[in-house]
């Protein structure tokens, strides 16, 4: 589902960039969105636990809700849609449903899912910080799909990390279960990027250890 040419893979991957101000006349439909996140949620995740879920705030009075919470970046107000992509701590309540997936579909045996399920659990339960290492880690790898997504059908993004989490807890009434990890501006921009410097991968790979 697409409303634009989808570009080559690799010109999305160079093109993608933050996109500080949109087209506040453009809108998303409903259907652009989810697909955007459809293909958000396909992202790889720690035993396919799948542990994010997206928060859409595409009407402009929750818009304008957001903007105090977003420290008054005008990109929440003026994009097509918002979304908060939130990660959840308790994943691992989901384990059994899922993997009982697999064994219907014949692509696992109940033993490797009990043993599976087993695992999950103890690693929620017996370490404090495995439920916030991969709801963040899994959470952030949806987002980065969602943005490369929306690129490809010629929209724009703007990943933030700016913005107060305990305000759009209570703004939005997020269950505790969930975990703010970034807010990301789509839309159509109204001015390009602007342009930025990478460092090269002699600057950032270092092979074989240090």
């Amino acid at each position: 589902m697409t409303s634009a040419v989808q570009a080559d893979f690799f010109t999305v991957m160079r093109e993608r960039h933050a996109v500080k101000h949109f087209d506040p006349a453009h809108k998303l439909s409903k259907s652009e969105i989810t697909f955007l996140l459809e293909m958000a949620g396909s992202a790889p995740s720690a035993w396919n636990l799948q542990p994010w879920r997206f928060l859409v705030i595409a009407d402009q009075r929750l818009q304008e809700k957001l903007l105090p919470v977003a420290y008054g970046q005008r990109q929440v107000v003026e994009a097509s849609a918002v979304i908060a992509v939130l990660g959840d701590l308790e994943a691992h309540r989901d384990a059994d449903m899922i993997l009982s997936r697999d064994v219907a579909a014949g692509l696992m045996p109940e033993e490797i899912k009990a043993n599976l399920c087993g695992q999950i659990e103890a690693a929620y339960l017996n370490n404090p910080q495995v439920p916030r290492d991969e709801a963040i880690r899994n959470a952030s790898l949806a987002a980065m799909q969602l943005m490369l997504t929306a690129k490809a059908i010629g929209y724009d993004t703007c990943p933030m990390g700016g913005y107060d989490p305990a305000a759009l807890i209570e703004a939005f009434d997020i269950p505790s279960r969930y975990i703010p990890v970034m807010l990301v501006a789509v839309g159509k921009a109204a001015q390009p990027a602007r342009p930025s410097t990478r460092l090269s991968a002699e600057q950032t790979v270092v092979w074989n250890g240090f």
